[in-house]
């Protein structure tokens, strides 16, 4: 049966097959609007969502990645700054000796493998509505409806969010939510020494030579393989729509690769004027 739908799949023309993935993704989508629009705890996230709208409106915040060249980053220059951490940036609290202002996690696997760790931060954290599944709702968690298809920037993130492959994109749009002016990221490294074929899942084994912490996906832990060309794609789509409102974002990573958006010196955002 496998090779029969291949062959079918091989003598159909390429906008056709487009078109029936998009059909497809469409109908999986539609399945999950229901409960991520009308269940209790989606509710409640998304009343607490649209008061947190433009609450910084006009300021600068950080959007802290987890590739090593955070080891190269003077973090506490941070401590004072409005910062979005992602997945198991808190294995990083010890050293630095803050929390970041918030945390983000949209993926299924992070989330799953580090539930204790989150469950117990006591910063406000944001996770993917399919993280109800191990993560319970308390007074500063919000749950975002986030899709792996659909491509889109949402500028309001009460409603459908695109992941754009990397929870920075994710991030992205709570920053523009939430009214910030300047988007300043930090050890996104876009580069990954780990190679295979995108989105496949993996065990680690042994030390993650991909992140700031050797232990970040240690032996066994399972993760996912890096899709850079689909994240790329969803940063044109960040860059364009911060321009288009007078915002911008600014690549400050310490040797990053990612070619999308502007880029700065780190120590140099610091300096008083």
């Amino acid at each position: 049966m496998t090779q029969i739908r291949q062959t079918v799949k091989n003598s159909l023309p390429r906008p056709v097959l487009g078109a029936a993935r998009e059909t497809r993704d469409f109908i999986s989508r539609s399945l999950e609007w229901p409960a991520a629009t009308f269940h209790p705890w989606r509710r409640e996230s998304i009343h607490r969502l649209a008061a947190l709208r433009d609450t910084h409106r006009g300021e600068r915040c950080f959007i802290i990645g987890n590739g090593p060249s955070l080891k190269n980053t003077d973090l506490q220059k941070l401590k004072s700054e409005f910062t979005i951490g992602m997945n198991r940036i808190f294995l990083a609290f010890p050293e630095i000796g803050f929390k970041t202002s918030v945390l983000l996690s949209v993926n299924d696997l992070v989330v799953e493998q580090s539930a204790q760790e989150i469950q117990a931060l006591e910063i406000p954290r944001f996770l993917s509505w399919r993280a109800r599944r191990w993560i319970r709702p308390d007074d500063t968690l919000h749950f975002l409806y986030t899709t792996y298809t659909g491509p889109k920037f949402a500028r309001d993130v009460t409603g459908r969010l695109w992941e754009g492959a990397t929870v920075t994109y994710t991030a992205l749009q709570l920053a523009y939510h939430l009214g910030f002016a300047t988007v300043i990221l930090i050890g996104v490294d876009h580069s990954f020494v780990t190679k295979g074929k995108p989105n496949t899942t993996v065990v680690s084994q042994g030390d993650d030579p991909n992140h700031f912490d050797p232990a970040y996906f240690g032996k066994g832990f399972r993760w996912q393989l890096p899709d850079l060309d689909t994240s790329e794609q969803a940063y044109w789509m960040a860059r364009k729509a911060y321009e288009e409102s007078g915002r911008r974002v600014i690549d400050a990573t310490v040797g990053g690769k990612l070619q999308i958006f502007p880029k700065a010196d780190y120590e140099g955002l610091f300096q008083k004027v």
